[in-house]
């Protein structure tokens, strides 16, 4: 079994924390990984990309080819639409419905919605405003990952959990429940 995940969004959003979360499951259950990434202007609002390849058998190669990542995991709309030629026929885009305008010329909603439309399986959600309800509006990371948790297959959403315990630990036990807070919202969007 294999799963091609791009991640991507904009610096600052927690994409590396997601894909660390994830490393971590994967790991803790015996699979092989690699991963590539790419931080662009990530200081400075810029994008961030990163390729995470999860197999039970060996991986040859960090980077996802065109059309074939199962899962585009966004924090950012127009970002996931960056990267759909990535996409397999069969690949899901899991994203947020809310945009960070940090360009002038960003597209308005109506554009956006149209582009959403030729996506055949899509996952939007007022990832932001889910995880101010879940009591940690940092927390919309583990809310766009409870949201993926259902489509990774290779991994459970348990698995997942206790990899956010593991990396988020360091920082308290009110910030890993905050965050298994915001991860099980995400997930229950999904059904």
């Amino acid at each position: 079994m294999k799963k091609d995940i791009i991640l991507c969004g904009v610096g600052g959003q927690g994409i590396l924390s997601i894909a660390t979360v994830i490393g971590e499951a994967a790991t803790a259950a015996g699979l092989y990984l690699k991963q590539a990434e790419v931080h662009g202007m990530s200081q400075r609002g810029g994008d961030v990309e990163s390729d995470l390849r999860l197999s039970t058998e060996p991986v040859f190669s960090d980077l996802i080819p065109k059309g074939e990542a199962d899962l585009i995991i966004s924090m950012e709309p127009m970002e996931s639409l960056r990267y759909l030629q990535y996409l397999s026929p069969e690949g899901i885009v899991i994203t947020s419905s809310k945009p960070l305008v940090n360009i002038p010329d960003y597209p308005s909603e109506v554009t956006l919605s149209g582009l959403f439309s030729q996506v055949p399986q899509l996952c939007r959600l007022d990832i932001e405003e889910v995880a101010i309800k879940a009591g940690n509006p940092r927390g919309a990371n583990m809310v766009l990952l409870g949201m993926a948790a259902e489509h990774l297959n290779i991994l459970r959403p348990g698995q997942l959990r206790d990899a956010i315990r593991v990396i988020f630990s360091p920082k308290g036990d009110a910030v890993v429940e905050s965050n298994l807070k915001a991860f099980d919202l995400g997930l229950e969007s999904n059904k």
